[in-house]
C-alpha cells in the first residue's frame, strides 16, 4: 500500500485544468486533434481547458469547446514553443490546484477523471501512464451516446500498448515544478523524461496510471524537417541534442517504469522491488545495463517483466 510519507489527510475532490499546444489543424493532424480535444471536453462540465499557440485552427477549436485561448507562447529560434514558458503560463492562468498537460493527439475517457479521485490523499504528485496506439482516420461522433463504448471496443481489437518511454500526459499539483523547468523545445524528446526525474528527485509521488487510464494515441506522421522517429526508438533533429543536454545525463534515461507508485483498480501500491532495482541500474548506469541486456540476449535469456 501507499507509504505514509506520500500521504496527508484526505483532500477535497480535485478540480482540474487541462492545457495543451496543438499543431496546425490541417489534414489528418487536424482531424485527430479535434478528436482528442473534444474528448477532453466530455470529461466533466466543470473542467477547465486552456489551448495555447497561434497555430491555424487553435482559436476556433477553443471557441467550439468554450476553452481558454492564449496565442502567445515563447519560442526558440526554430519557432518551437518552449516547455518552461508553456507550463509557467498555465500555472499562472489556471483556476485550479491540479493541472494536466496532454499532447493534442491523445483521447481521454471517463476513467481518467476516476483515476484522479484515487489521488485525493497524495500531497505532491506527478501522474503519468502508457498510451495505446491506434490508427484513426476520421472524426469521432461525440453526439453518439455510445461513442466511448464503441471506441474502446475498436481499441481493444486493434490498438497496441506503447512502450514505457512514450509519455503523453502529465497530471501534477501546480506548485510541483517551481522555477526549475529548463527551456526545452516542446516535442523534441528528453523533456518528458526530465519531468519524471525531477519529480522523483523532489520527493513527489510519481504514479503510473497505465492500468486505470486508457489513454488513446492516434497514430500520425511527423512533419518532414522537424524530427525523425527512427525504428530503434531514437530521435533525430536539429533541436534534439539541445534538449538532451538540458535534461542531463541521468534524466534522459527515466521513463514511466520509474514511477514510485502504481495505480490499479483504484488503489495505489508501491512499485515492485524488482522493477525498482532494474530501473536504478538503467538510470544510473545505462551503459552497463544495456550491455547486460545485450549479453543476455546473446545467450538466449529474455527478460520477464515484473
Amino acid at each position: 500500500m501507499v507509504n505514509r510519507r506520500d500521504c496527508i489527510s484526505v483532500k477535497e475532490t480535485m478540480m482540474l485544468t487541462i492545457f495543451s499546444i496543438p499543431k496546425p489543424f490541417e489534414g489528418h493532424i487536424g482531424t485527430i486533434q479535434r478528436n482528442a480535444i473534444r474528448s477532453w471536453s466530455k470529461l466533466d462540465e466543470r473542467l477547465e481547458i486552456i489551448l495555447f499557440g497561434s497555430e491555424t485552427g487553435t482559436a476556433g477549436m477553443a471557441r467550439e469547446i468554450n476553452a481558454g485561448y492564449h496565442p502567445e507562447v515563447a519560442r526558440n529560434r526554430h519557432g518551437t514553443p518552449l516547455v518552461d514558458a508553456l507550463f509557467e503560463s498555465a500555472a499562472r492562468i489556471s483556476e485550479n490546484r491540479t493541472l494536466c498537460y496532454v499532447n493534442a493527439d491523445i483521447i481521454l475517457m471517463s476513467d481518467f477523471t476516476q483515476a484522479l479521485r484515487a489521488l485525493g490523499e497524495v500531497s505532491s504528485f506527478l501522474m503519468v501512464g502508457r498510451r495505446w496506439d491506434l490508427n484513426l482516420d476520421g472524426e469521432i461522433d461525440f453526439s453518439a451516446a455510445d461513442w466511448e463504448y464503441s471506441l474502446r471496443a475498436l481499441a481493444r481489437e486493434k490498438a497496441k500498448l506503447h512502450p514505457s518511454t512514450g509519455i503523453d500526459y502529465f497530471v501534477f499539483n501546480r506548485d510541483l515544478w517551481g522555477n526549475a523547468i529548463p527551456p526545452f523545445a516542446v516535442g523534441r524528446t528528453a523533456w518528458d523524461n526530465w519531468f519524471i526525474y525531477r519529480a522523483r528527485k523532489s520527493g513527489a509521488a510519481v504514479v503510473d496510471a497505465t492500468a486505470d487510464v486508457f489513454a488513446l494515441h492516434q497514430n500520425h506522421q511527423y512533419k518532414s524537417g522537424t524530427v525523425v522517429h527512427k525504428d530503434d526508438g531514437t530521435w533525430e533533429g536539429p533541436e534534439i541534442p539541445h534538449n538532451q543536454a538540458l535534461a542531463g545525463r541521468y534524466a534522459v534515461n527515466y521513463n514511466i517504469e520509474d514511477a514510485s507508485l502504481i495505480l490499479a483498480a483504484g488503489r495505489l501500491s508501491r512499485q515492485k522491488a524488482a522493477v525498482r532495482a532494474r530501473r536504478f541500474m538503467a538510470t544510473r548506469f545505462p551503459g552497463a545495463a544495456k550491455s547486460a541486456v545485450e549479453a543476455a540476449r546473446r545467450v538466449g535469456i529474455r527478460r520477464t517483466r515484473s
